[in-house]
């Protein structure tokens, strides 16, 4: 990289915030610019983008407050630009890198459809800052439309890899690569929009940045990128030392592994020390045959980190959003898992995992601050997509809405409705944008009653969206849908959320009650209807103020039999009966802990958190090659004689029995299975 001497003597404080709002001010009009002048819904409504400003370093040392996907803790600020650029060698003006690659960027792209773009920015010859801007593309190729499924099992059917290479040279477009962006697309045209309204926020980040080099000069400019991050790290060591130090454990499950009825763990232990954090995954899960890896790159990651970056803002609001937030972190990614996947790993669903880990580090971290963290939230972004086909041939590939559920309750606050940002801060669709431009007619669009977990301080509610297909022969796709099996969790004596589902013409003689879908078929007529998780409650559901209960009946949160049979809340004609309810809860037994629901229950009977760390310590010590089909051997094996409705149904004795003595037995030939493949030269076979 080039680099620009700096000013040893250290900035004014004062000077220093300037700076820091001006940078942070940049990074806003460049997303305003980019969402003004995209094409796609999903720029235009949704607004799955961001733009940042990076450092000589490669660092991300400035990024938007509240516009684009900056919501949640500046998930895509936090990977470097170094691997993206690290082979250009002297970058001149006007030249804009693009690549979408999460091996070859080192994680700064995580799948395929998310275009990554970066500009150098220059004063007199050398470079001071960059550039940097992202647009989740509506389709980058590959085996479905719009890109991504959870059943691809490698990269290569996942759409056209773009290795970092220069879209722009000197200010020109580079023909050849808009040739083969524009031929592995199912709507060229929308992408080119789309890629064209980056270009415009880079170069008005290049103004920008010019108009600041002319107040202040290039060495208080590039003094101020490290200083900026040194305050920020900072601020995340005095966060970090208000909480108890230990080690803390926590672990979760993904619902499945998209191919079989095996669920995926994800396992953390969080290890806090004198204003240092450590967090290890080892005994998450392999990596799957599935989309749902997480290319982290075995880095300190965000989508690994996220939690924790979101509590440390959480307890100081004036913590600056850039990379230094981890410079107190390290991390163990075991190579291979879920969550540092080789290559040609598939990517594309890896917000599903993603979530599960924040749930995790929400756990973990609970145990150490049980007042402040929430229970667990929906833990679910569910893009509904639109392919229909068009008159004139092809096909339109959109959005129809970015399904997300509710908060997890914590102690003193009820969780938000609908407006899980923890991991997405997407914008929904308006209706009249998405009837404009897509053949459905949507029934329903609202939250979900009863679907949130109850508690002294319930969870929020999930959502429900209803729509009627228009043209015969579209296809619905939905990445992401989790949580319909292993429930939100309570905390403190709180109930889990209510699962989530997917029906096609509910209450019909041609309904269809669905799990996970990969590509659904509809016709004309047809009715779709999904409905995401509830969140976690927090507390005693018998202590909740019955008062808010029944405002909670009001506004249509809650039914009147759940407020009865949950809450112990009497309504009489939409008034409390106090007398009722005193009867209702008395003798009612307190609970206590996490409640993560009867399923999850019912799985921990037989693979249990020791049982699981041992399976996966043996799978990881196996080649890659063998560690997916071994196991499933395993998993088949142990659960043979068991209904094909467990864990949603329990084991009955003599099967639970047998299930965890089978397990034992596959746990004690695999865990010698790496010493069996060593030849007489202790060389692995």
């Amino acid at each position: 990289m080039n680099s620009h001497s700096t000013t040893a003597k250290a900035l004014d404080p004062v000077l220093l915030e300037i700076l820091g709002n001006k940078f942070a001010s940049v990074t806003e009009e460049m997303c305003l610019t980019l969402q003004r002048t995209g094409r796609t819904l999903y720029v235009k409504e949704t607004a799955d983008f961001v733009c940042a400003l990076a450092g000589l370093d490669g660092r991300f040392f400035a990024y938007p407050r509240s516009i684009g996907v900056s919501g949640f803790v500046g998930l895509e600020c936090m990977p470097t630009i170094e691997a993206a650029i690290a082979n250009f060698g002297a970058l001149e003006p006007g030249d804009v890198i693009l690549t979408n690659d999460p091996y070859l960027s080192k994680g700064l792209s995580t799948h395929l459809p998310d275009l990554h773009m970066i500009e150098p920015y220059f004063h007199e010859g050398k470079i001071v800052a960059y550039g940097w801007c992202f647009v989740h593309s509506s389709d980058v190729g590959g085996r479905v439309a719009s890109s991504i499924s959870p059943t691809n099992t490698e990269i290569y059917q996942e759409g056209l890899r773009i290795p970092p290479l220069k879209l722009m040279k000197r200010g020109k477009m580079t023909l050849e690569v808009k040739l083969f962006l524009d031929l592995n697309s199912r709507t060229p045209e929308a992408n080119m929009g789309d890629v064209r309204a980056m270009l415009a926020s880079l170069t008005t980040g290049r103004r920008r940045i010019e108009q600041m080099l002319g107040q202040h000069g290039p060495d208080q400019m590039t003094a101020a990128q490290d200083e900026l991050m040194a305050y920020a790290a900072g601020k995340a060591e005095a966060v970090l030392r208000q909480i108890p130090e230990g080690r803390y454990s926590f672990s979760d499950y993904l619902d499945d592994d998209a191919t079989s009825r095996i669920p995926v763990r994800l396992s953390v232990a969080v290890e806090i020390k004198n204003g240092k954090v450590h967090l290890d995954f080892t005994g998450t899960d392999p990596q799957v045959a599935a989309a749902m890896n997480i290319p982290s790159c075995g880095r300190p990651h965000a989508w690994l980190t996220l939690r924790m970056l979101a509590l440390v803002q959480t307890l100081d609001r004036s913590a600056p959003l850039n990379a230094g937030l981890l410079r107190p972190l390290t991390i163990t990614a075991p190579k291979g898992s879920l969550v540092n996947p080789e290559e040609p790993a598939a990517t594309g669903v890896r917000h599903a995992a993603a979530i599960r880990v924040n749930d995790i580090l929400n756990g973990a971290f609970g145990l150490a601050l049980p007042d402040v963290l929430p229970a667990a939230a929906s833990g679910t972004v569910i893009p509904i997509v639109m392919s229909e086909p068009k008159p004139s041939g092809g096909r339109m590939v959109q959005v129809i809405e970015p399904l997300i559920g509710g908060t997890g309750g914590r102690k003193g606050h009820d969780g938000i409705d609908g407006r899980d940002s923890g991991i997405s801060n997407l914008a929904n669709n308006p209706v009249e944008s998405v009837e404009a431009e897509l053949g459905v007619e949507v029934l329903h669009y609202g939250l979900r009653p009863d679907s949130s977990g109850a508690g002294q301080w319930r969870g929020g509610c999930g959502m429900e969206l209803s729509f009627r297909v228009l043209t015969d022969g579209s296809h619905i796709l939905a990445r992401g849908m989790e949580r319909m099996l292993f429930r939100p969790w309570g905390q403190a004596g709180g109930f889990p959320g209510s699962p989530g589902s997917l029906v096609v013409n509910e209450g019909c003689p041609r309904e269809r009650r669905l799990g996970k879908i990969d590509v659904l078929e509809v016709e004309a007529g047809d009715i779709v209807t999904f409905r995401t998780p509830g969140a976690g409650g927090w507390g005693d559901p018998m202590k909740r103020d019955p008062f808010a209960v029944l405002r909670d009946v009001q506004a249509g949160f809650v039914t009147v039999d759940f407020a009865r049979r949950i809450y112990g809340v009497a309504l009489v004609d939409g008034a409390l009966d106090e007398e009722a309810t005193q009867a209702l809860r008395a003798g009612a037994m307190a609970n206590d802990g996490t409640d993560f629901g009867p399923e999850r229950n019912n799985w921990d009977g037989i693979f249990a958190t020791g049982q699981m760390d041992r399976l996966n310590a043996a799978l990881i010590a196996m080649p890659l090659s063998r560690r997916q089909g071994r196991r499933r051997e395993i998993f088949e094996t142990v659960l043979a004689d068991l209904p094909s409705s467990f864990p949603r149904t329990p084991a009955s004795g003599p099967h639970l029995e047998a299930a965890i003595k089978r397990l034992e037995t596959c746990l004690s030939t695999i865990e010698i299975e790496p010493e069996s493949r060593l030849n007489p030269n202790g060389e692995t076979s």
